[in-house]
């Protein structure tokens, strides 16, 4: 071999090297880069226990697109409703329907319907901690919508979404099928890990896996998507699990059931917006909403309900006239 093929033998040598360490540590990244779930969070559990549920309503179901059934639930007063008003709403992470229980109760009061499905990897829709492909979420909830419209031709629709669920909600506000909303309202939202609202312990509820997200993420920008249904995301149940939780997320369903440019959705919302969050919530802060909304979207009117924390939100009487009066846009 002539002395000048020498230099470059070298400089492919390094090259094929460095892609040989570069592929092992993004192997090993997606392979092992997990960790245990956080701890058990006691206050987002316990409120449930002061919850009655014994008159919970039957899980229904209707066919999304693919057949696959979305169950679901339906709070119905006894009462004359609001004329033409139904509230669909979103339960948040780990949850099911049967989580807004207390409030589709107290909204029933109002008086107001309340239909509330399992997002899919949830409870009693598809299959747990997974979905199929990067869209489904939307394109269940466009079905639903439509079965909605199907069963109550003249309805005015408000879309609710608690926690994670109010993220997703105003995710759901700037597509298409936001248009098909009179009101989007947000229950303590999560907007997302980079938002000002979420306290530096984020990791008490949901604890993500940082190493494999990097690793899926550089995948994805690639276009490889056969890893995605690995978990990335775990919560902080009880180890026996009484409430039939979801313990993990897949990293489709993270990065599908939320919001990741809040920014971007308040812009692009295609109905009026209100947010709703307890004063004490230990997730997010509460005090941040109103400046962090504003400095996008000045219109959002945001409402601070005293001394409630994050899930008191959903499952305490004293968060309802707030709640209430932003469905009917009086807040």
């Amino acid at each position: 071999m002539s002395g000048s093929m020498r230099p470059l033998m070298w400089v492919g040598f390094a090259v094929g090297g460095i892609a040989v360490v570069a592929v092992a540590v993004l192997a090993g990244m997606i392979a092992f880069g997990t960790s245990d779930p956080p701890p058990y969070l006691a206050s987002i559990s316990e409120p449930f226990g002061k919850v009655d549920f014994h008159d919970l309503p039957p899980v229904q179901t209707t066919p999304a697109r693919d057949g696959t059934p979305i169950a679901f639930r339906v709070w119905q007063p006894l009462t004359r409703v609001t004329p033409g008003l139904i509230v669909i709403a979103i339960h948040g992470s780990s949850a099911s329907s049967a989580s807004l229980h207390a409030l589709g109760k107290a909204l029933n009061a109002e008086p107001l319907v309340v239909y509330a499905p399992d997002i899919r990897g949830h409870g009693g829709t598809g299959r747990r901690s997974d979905i199929d492909y990067a869209d489904q979420l939307d394109d269940d909830l466009a079905d639903f919508v439509a079965f909605i419209r199907q069963r109550h031709p003249a309805a005015r629709l408000v879309l609710v979404g608690f926690s994670s669920g109010g993220g997703f909600a105003l995710h759901a506000a700037a597509m298409p099928v936001g248009a098909k909303f009179e009101r989007v309202v947000l229950i303590s939202p999560f907007l997302g890990p980079g938002a000002p609202t979420v306290r530096t312990r984020g990791d008490a509820w949901a604890k993500p896996f940082l190493p494999r997200i990097f690793g899926l993420l550089f995948l994805d920008k690639l276009g490889v998507h056969v890893f995605d249904h690995l978990p990335t995301l775990a919560f902080a149940i009880a180890p026996d699990n009484p409430a039939d939780l979801t313990r993990f997320y897949s990293f489709r369903l993270m990065r599908a059931f939320g919001t990741w440019d809040y920014a971007g959705d308040l812009r692009g919302a295609r109905a009026p917006l209100a947010v709703v969050v307890g004063a004490k919530d230990e997730l997010f802060f509460a005090d941040l909403f109103a400046p962090t909304v504003h400095a996008v979207r000045i219109d959002v009117p945001v409402t601070v309900v005293p001394d409630l924390d994050h899930i008191e939100m959903i499952t305490d009487p004293r968060a309802v006239p707030a709640i209430a009066a932003a469905i009917r846009g009086s807040s």
